[in-house]
């Protein structure tokens, strides 16, 4: 039997995880999962140690706040996982997070695979030290990380991004607008305000105000939101009560690829919701506001290395998806960029064309190589640590 520890802490690492246990499971039968995961990975079988929305904290300053919990956690899972040694150790994403735990347990003898490149590229290039002292292999997602990692001899494996697998390379506008009850002949906007709760708190009003602005010039464009939980579709409608309360939107609970594929165009914050919009071939507006002392301290020392911040524009190389960030992110200027998207379709038929090359080049069987690469370092170090004997 082998047997896996496996660590994310939120929607897009529970996705990504869930994958990569389906394509293990399919590989080897023999296999049962612990650590900490969401719905999607539980649903495949994974012993949940914590519940994932405890570690679901992002920015510099916020961590802060929840810094003596996730220590004490973390302290747990590594307890856990020493007196219970696994097979291999995956820790997805979450890199102030899992590097800590993956070189604690990589120092005790246990294999530890990082799926998910940190952004060491893009912020905090010091990074790839700790890096290389934590993990025995890491799985890189996008292309353009694998020549800075192998430069800094990280042992990575490219293995692509499930979602370019699992996203058709083209997509029925038509068949969603019927499943959702959307209009044909109208325009159609998906808002997308994020994942967490403090990305509801902060681009929510901003958003919904957007949605207010373009309604007014024009009438007849319908809105759509897609929801991750209860929690946070109950923030959203606070938001709407308080800023718009007539504006007609329909809200969705998950659903978030049939409420893009039906729009014309989409609002999102920055994330994993680009890169799903991109494969998708839709033109997006990215609105994005942190907590103002974690933007403060990031445009202070210059922290940011990249001209963009959405994941669609670092793939595509170019700033096509307008970004909006903090102070910028206002109703009228996500407003004015949206509706150039529906009044240019020249442009966005541009667009189109550059988001199929690059979903075509990003289709690699990702979650089934990734399987394979965590399997082979598993013989590997077996190899090894049998040779020592």
């Amino acid at each position: 039997m082998l047997r896996i520890g496996i660590v994310a802490n939120e929607v897009s690492g529970d996705l990504l995880g869930a994958g990569l246990m389906r394509a293990l499971r399919e590989l080897r039968s023999d296999i049962t999962f612990e650590g900490v995961g969401g719905p999607c990975m539980l649903e495949q079988g994974c012993n949940g140690l914590v519940p994932m929305e405890r570690l679901s904290v992002m920015g510099l300053v916020e961590v802060l706040k929840h810094l003596p919990e996730l220590l004490a956690i973390r302290r747990q899972l590594a307890n856990h996982f020493l007196a219970n040694p696994p097979d291999v150790f995956i820790g997805i994403d979450a890199p102030d997070f899992n590097l800590g735990l993956e070189k604690r347990l990589k120092n005790a003898g246990i294999p530890t695979v990082h799926y998910v490149s940190p952004t060491v590229w893009a912020w905090r290039p010091g990074r790839v030290e700790k890096i290389k002292e934590a993990v025995n292999l890491l799985l890189s997602l996008f292309p353009f990380e694998t020549e800075f990692l192998q430069q800094h001899q990280v042992p990575v494996s490219y293995v692509g991004h499930s979602l370019a697998d699992e996203i058709p390379l083209e997509s029925d506008q038509a068949k969603a607008r019927n499943q959702l009850g959307l209009r044909q002949d109208s325009p159609v906007i998906a808002i997308l305000p994020g994942s967490r709760m403090s990305e509801i708190q902060r681009l929510s009003a901003h958003f919904i105000g957007a949605a207010q602005w373009i309604l007014q010039r024009r009438p007849d464009t319908h809105f759509v939101t897609p929801l991750v939980s209860p929690a946070v579709r109950q923030a959203f409608e606070l938001q709407i009560q308080t800023v718009a309360p007539e504006l007609p939107i329909l809200l969705l609970d998950g659903q978030a690829r049939d409420a893009i594929t039906a729009a014309d165009v989409v609002l999102t914050a920055s994330g994993t919701a680009t890169l799903e919009t991109l494969l998708l071939k839709r033109p997006m507006v990215v609105g994005y506001r942190m907590q103002w002392l974690t933007f403060w301290i990031i445009k202070r020392l210059n922290l940011v290395k990249v001209p963009y911040i959405a994941m669609a524009n670092l793939l595509a190389d170019d700033g096509l998806a307008p970004e909006y960030i903090q102070d910028e992110c206002t109703a009228e200027k996500l407003g004015s960029a949206l509706l150039r998207f529906l009044d240019l379709p020249e442009q966005v038929a541009e667009i189109q064309q550059v988001y199929q090359k690059i979903h075509c080049d990003m289709r690699r069987n990702s979650s089934q190589k990734a399987a394979q690469a965590v399997l082979t370092l598993i013989s590997e170090q077996a190899t090894k640590a049998e040779q020592k004997r």
